[in-house]
């Protein structure tokens, strides 16, 4: 699969551009601030209804107007599908595909894939475990779209009961005896089983994935840095039974060890009105050798595992792609990463890019530009789009 046109409405400094992509390596160039990264932005947007950059969609909108429109034509083989995204800040995401609505816009979600690599990855290394969190559910949700909709239901679940908790925290810090009402513990019993029942399909979704990407990972990091120590990625569960290392459980399994670790925390949770236990409290463990990478692995090592990251992701795709599934390859998207890495590390990247059917690579001068990568080139000046050349 590949992109072959891009258009946007009021994206971020964009008031309008269109693009015309090709299959292959295609480089947007142009100077620092002239929009290039709020481009490939917009197509990673049309993949994951997220930005790599923010967390919210406010930015997302150019100032001063009310709503930004993203619109691609996805190549499929001999087919061609049109997808458009109107984002609207605070309000749900709209989307078309062929010009046709749909009534939820996650269902468009799958048309377009994308891994994208970025400087903001640095974060998945040295960052908060919401960071790697994020990452594991945007490659889940890449490789199977219905569990867009199991995040939805887990969030809200994790919403309700919040509230549920800190009423009850307040009610007993107001006075009242006990943890909270018998109506109101009665309620946390159902947002329980609540939370176990789409936590456990959560759960084990990202264990499935995680038991996948493992391995590319660490292939991927050995290729772009043969003289580190090796590396590992392990699940870090908030239920402690479910820290070492086995096959993914049934989800039977994981619900009933969500159900009785939430049964075993109750009280410190409505001592401290918060949610203890779930997929929202967990993390992946980023090994080093014998350590963690967090805190010890240098800032080339630390860079070089954020990449293992994103090219194990990209190669996880693409083996879908190739069995059958009818999901598509997906677009690699480097976004302004060459003039951090060192010689050495832009050879590895480039000889692992060039097997994606399209790349997008955004840099301000050519010259950071490996000569493997020196593809179509589109330049991006003073708020015009020109190419591609």
């Amino acid at each position: 699969m590949y992109l072959r046109r891009l258009a946007v409405t009021d994206f971020r400094s964009w008031a309008a551009a269109e693009l015309e992509f090709r299959p292959g390596v295609n480089v947007l160039l142009g100077p620092n601030g002239a929009g290039k990264t709020n481009l490939v932005e917009a197509v990673g947007y049309l993949a994951t209804f997220g930005s790599h950059r923010v967390a919210g969609d406010a930015p997302l909108v150019r100032r001063g107007t009310s709503a930004a429109i993203v619109r691609g034509v996805a190549v499929r083989g001999d087919r061609e599908l049109a997808v458009e995204v109107q984002i609207t800040p605070g309000k749900a995401n709209k989307a078309r595909v062929n010009r046709s609505p749909l009534s939820r816009a996650r269902d468009a979600l799958g048309i377009v894939r994308t891994v994208l690599f970025a400087p903001e990855d640095l974060a998945l290394v040295r960052g908060d475990p919401s960071e790697r969190r994020r990452f594991i559910d945007e490659l889940l949700v890449a490789r199977w779209p219905r569990f867009a909709g199991v995040r939805s239901d887990y969030d809200r679940v994790i919403r309700q009961r919040s509230a549920l908790l800190k009423t009850a925290r307040a009610a007993r810090f107001a006075g009242r005896s006990g943890g909270g009402s018998d109506s109101e513990l009665s309620t946390l019993d159902v947002w329980d089983g609540h939370l176990a029942r789409h936590g456990a399909e959560l759960l084990a979704g990202r264990l499935r994935v995680l038991a996948d990407l493992v391995e590319p990972v660490r292939a991927a990091y050995a290729e772009v840095a043969p003289e580190s120590a090796p590396i590992d990625v392990r699940y870090r569960c908030s239920v402690p039974d479910l820290t070492a290392e086995e096959p993914v459980p049934e989800e039977s399994v994981l619900e009933a060890a969500l159900l009785d670790e939430l049964a075993q925390v109750r009280s410190q949770e409505l001592e401290r009105g918060v949610c203890l236990v779930g997929p929202h409290r967990d993390d992946l463990e980023l090994r080093l050798g014998d350590g963690p990478a967090k805190g010890y692995a240098s800032h080339g090592e630390s860079w070089s595992f954020a990449l293992a990251l994103r090219l194990g992701s990209f190669e996880t795709l693409r083996a879908d792609a190739s069995d059958a599934t009818g999901n598509p390859d997906p677009i690699l998207i480097l976004d302004d990463v060459f003039a951090e890495l060192d010689a050495r590390r832009r050879s590895a990247l480039a000889e692992l890019a060039v097997r994606a059917e399209q790349v997008l690579v955004t840099a301000a001068v050519v010259d950071d530009v490996p000569e493997k990568l020196q593809g179509s080139r589109i330049r991006i000046e003073s708020g015009q789009v020109h190419g591609p050349e």
